[in-house]
């Protein structure tokens, strides 16, 4: 529901739209409905007086997330060496199990990985800087108190370990294997009905779409930048196969879009209620 709620350009749209496309996914119009209560609860989306749905409040951190892999490039300045840390802070009181949640979530989309036990550390290389960080991560849900600050001239063992907080190769092999899928779906999508068309697109964007989103937009040396900038070259041109085959669909009840509805909301972790 929430990857469908996502395409809207603006406005809302209709329960019989969610069903209808559900149906394409094998789901039920019960389980919909059940979905919707149960997303409605968590403020995760809105329904107006007349019975149409938009995402809600608590979805719009993750949202702009995900709405910004068109502009990766335009997120990253030139990496001078620095790093952003966050200290975690010392309370009072335990946090709550879901609290904690939230806030590993947060430092795990913002690209933060353990460097010591209270110290997480990701590349100072984004636009904004450390302000643009911190705001962010109060608005996914990080927990009130956490510094979080500059971090320059670590010890040079200390450094070698910070370039060695994310598997770099790993990143770049999956950068090649979902551009590749990219491209075997493109030629899929030509020779199939539209209705295969609308599913997978929904599958296989989304699926590139997860992982830009919870990429950690490393810098040169520590990732080949350019492997991920490739991927999402690739996947703008998707993008747009994807919004031409949900397009007749989303017209036909009305609904006003403007992106494909493959985007990487993660619904195992809005099950857990991570997104809350």
């Amino acid at each position: 529901m929430l990857d469908l709620l996502s395409t809207l350009r603006r406005g809302a749209m209709p329960v019989r739209a969610l069903v209808a496309a559900a149906a394409l996914f094998g789901i039920a119009e019960g389980s919909v409905r059940v979905a919707l209560t149960r997303l409605l609860g968590a403020g995760l989306i809105e329904r107006d007086d007349r019975g149409l749905y938009r995402l809600g409040q608590a979805a719009a951190p993750v949202q702009r997330r995900v709405a910004a892999w068109r502009e990766l490039d335009a997120q990253l300045l030139p990496w001078s060496g620095g790093w952003i840390g966050i200290f975690a802070a010392g309370a009072a009181t335990p946090p709550s199990r879901a609290s904690q949640r939230c806030g590993e979530r947060a430092l795990r989309l913002s690209g933060f990985r353990p460097l010591v036990r209270g110290l997480a550390l990701r590349p100072d290389n984004l636009a904004g800087g450390v302000t643009r960080v911190r705001e962010e991560l109060a608005a996914l849900g990080l927990a009130p108190g956490s510094v979080v600050c500059e971090v320059r001239e670590l010890d040079p063992v200390s450094e070698a370990r910070a370039r060695k907080l994310w598997d770099a190769e790993d990143l770049v092999a999956n950068y090649r294997r979902h551009r590749q899928q990219l491209g075997a779906s493109t030629r899929r999508l030509r020779a199939r009905s539209a209705e295969f068309a609308m599913v997978e697109s929904f599958h296989v964007g989304g699926a590139v779409l997860r992982l830009l989103a919870h990429d950690p937009l490393l810098p040169e040396p520590i990732v080949h930048a350019a492997e991920r900038a490739a991927l999402v070259d690739a996947m703008r041109d998707y993008d747009k196969i994807g919004r031409a085959n949900w397009s007749g669909f989303l017209s036909r009840h009305g609904v006003r879009h403007g992106k494909a509805p493959a985007t990487p909301f993660d619904r195992h972790a809005i099950s857990r209620g991570e997104l809350r």
